[in-house]
């Protein structure tokens, strides 16, 4: 096992390696930020001061070394808009967006897994019928839609729930929070169900599909047939023989919410990474959009070797490569 997670850790960083050339090449590659931080009106001394400050004047492969030796000292740049190192506005808006996609993942789960076993265990009622469609409907509307309709649904006409921003927040380990108080809990319901939606329909088919599969199976007759209870049967047996597939898919789903939550963020405004990433590319902070880039795959990185690690503990036949029998 250990030798595996120290391969894993190799792998990962290769690949973090791997990720800081693209970035950096493609963000390096995308307009010039000196257009939007000067004036139109400032001469060529003032500009060639400003792409001197900044390092835009010397070759790119320079550029990307400097990039990389700061970057192994935990340095990734200085925001030319907040004038910032840019891993600290990132930490700043990193709990908002965490926040969010917990929320919204234990939303996907707790709905999901219970109508998809639901649905595997009543394959022909006409409620089982009825969840299957609802969850063809929840893959097809697209996500700023749902969102603003439940802004105006929740938001305006019915005014049960706030329609954007964070709302009060509380401090926990000297970070803030929203969910800590009811003020920022009631900020965080609607975006959170907006982002839930897909992924609850996600895990509940998955579920379903699981659930169908595993049934017929012989261990399950056996299981029956020693006399178990229906519901030891359908909570241990059945329940730890899908979960493989469910792990897989909530780790990838919340490293995407986190990733990816741009919309959602956008349309609730709610104060996270996404929000930043937007107004970050609208004005060329390279040093913010590195900074998130390299936060995001650190993020998946991390979510893979953990879902990997969760396999072994799921079901002991499954070994992690390089591991012996």
């Amino acid at each position: 096992m250990t030798a595996a997670i120290i391969r894993r850790l190799l792998q990962a960083m290769m690949v973090m390696l791997a990720m800081t050339v693209i970035v950096f090449v493609a963000v390096n590659v995308i307009g010039d930020p000196v257009d939007i931080l000067i004036s139109p009106d400032a001469d060529q001394i003032e500009r060639a001061r400003v792409v001197e400050a900044l390092g835009l004047d010397r070759p790119l492969w320079e550029q990307y070394f400097r990039f990389l030796q700061a970057a192994l000292h935990g340095d990734l740049g200085e925001s030319y808009v907040y004038n910032e190192p840019a891993i600290t506005v990132i930490l700043q808006r990193l709990p908002a967006t965490v926040e969010l996609a917990v929320c919204a993942i234990l939303i996907a789960i707790v709905v999901g897994v219970p109508l998809g076993l639901y649905a595997g265990l009543r394959p022909n009622g006409l409620v089982s019928r009825v969840i299957m469609s609802a969850s063809i409907l929840g893959f097809s509307l697209p996500t700023f839609w749902v969102g603003l309709v439940l802004i105006m649904l929740f938001g305006v006409h019915f005014g049960w729930l706030p329609s954007g921003g964070r709302g009060e927040t509380a401090e926990l380990f000297g970070v803030q929070w929203a969910f800590l108080t009811r003020d920022g809990l009631a900020h965080l319901i609607l975006p959170a169900v907006n982002l839930a939606l897909f992924d609850a329909c996600l895990i509940l088919r998955l579920t379903r599909a699981g659930v169908a599969e595993v049934l017929p199976l012989d261990f399950i007759k056996f299981a029956r047939a020693k006399g178990l209870s229906e519901a030891r049967v359908i909570g241990v047996h059945v329940s730890k023989n899908i979960m493989i597939p469910v792990v897989t898919v909530v780790g990838l789903e919340f490293g995407s919410i986190v990733a990816f939550s741009v919309v959602t963020e956008s349309v609730f405004s709610w104060p996270g990474m996404g929000k930043l990433i937007i107004d970050s590319i609208n004005v060329l902070d390279r040093p913010i959009i590195t900074a998130y880039l390299m936060a995001i795959v650190s993020f998946f990185v991390v979510i893979n070797l953990i879902v990997d690690l969760t396999y072994t503990a799921l079901d002991p036949r499954v070994r992690l490569q390089g591991e012996g029998p």
